[in-house]
């Protein structure tokens, strides 16, 4: 008896660690990149980031503007290294200079949590 209570205790907690969610607001703000290319200078800045991913995650947006992978004002889901993100971007152009501007949305950790940011 004790242990089927101790099993049932065990698959509870288990089932309801694998649907965590998370609200955060205060993520960090800033310029993550800039890039020069042929083209002109290229400038990543995140928003609502979370500190121990937003340089990697800087640089696949980057990598994914080159690939023409990036449009204005679009979702867009980022693989990184710990985590995936989902975001919303947006790109600007002057002459030779090109904004993209990411603002994090939800992040998935690889270990089960997922992060929202709240308003």
């Amino acid at each position: 008896m004790k242990y089927l209570l101790i099993l049932v205790i065990f698959t509870f907690n288990w089932s309801y660690a694998q649907n965590t969610s998370i609200t955060y607001q205060h993520g960090q703000n800033g310029m993550e990149l800039i890039a020069t290319t042929k083209t002109g200078t290229i400038v990543v800045s995140t928003f609502n980031a979370k500190m121990a991913i937003r340089q990697d995650i800087a640089y696949k947006i980057f990598k994914l503007y080159q690939q023409n992978s990036i449009q204005h004002n679009t979702l867009v889901t980022v693989f990184g290294n710990e985590a995936k993100v989902l975001g919303k971007c947006f790109v600007k152009k002057r002459n030779n200079l090109t904004s993209i501007e990411f603002y994090y949305n939800k992040v998935f950790w690889h270990n089960g949590i997922v992060e929202v940011h709240g308003k």
